[in-house]
């Protein structure tokens, strides 16, 4: 069955930098897009980032376009966020998702891992 899990969350400081991982198993890796969302409490799952299955194309919400890159290895079957001059509204729960743009219905997520920016 699919597994993914998060890691690397944290504690950053405004302007600092965190990478997450997301280690996939349980299907084809490599043939899939992925994509990156994140929640905070109380509010709905936004979309964060997206991936092509080869890479190829990268998609960004408007949010964090220009600061955040998403990657993915495919010989690792690890899918990557670099997030840079991070934000205290970047602050949520970051989860992967085996699509490229989950939907309501979607229900195959991890754990996630927590991203905290304060100073």
């Amino acid at each position: 069955q699919v597994q993914l899990v998060e890691s690397g969350g944290g504690l950053a400081q405004p302007g600092g930098s965190l990478r997450l991982s997301c280690a996939a198993s349980g299907f084809t890796f490599s043939a899939f897009p992925m994509s990156w969302a994140r929640q905070v409490p109380g509010k709905g799952l936004e979309w964060v980032s997206g991936i092509y299955p080869d890479g190829s194309e990268t998609f960004y919400s408007e949010s964090v376009k220009g600061r955040f890159t998403i990657s993915r290895d495919n010989a690792k079957n690890t899918l990557f966020l670099q997030m840079n001059s991070l934000k205290p509204e970047d602050t949520a729960r970051y989860y992967c998702a085996t699509v490229m743009m989950p939907t309501k219905d979607y229900d195959q997520w991890g754990p996630g891992t927590q991203v905290t920016v304060s100073s």
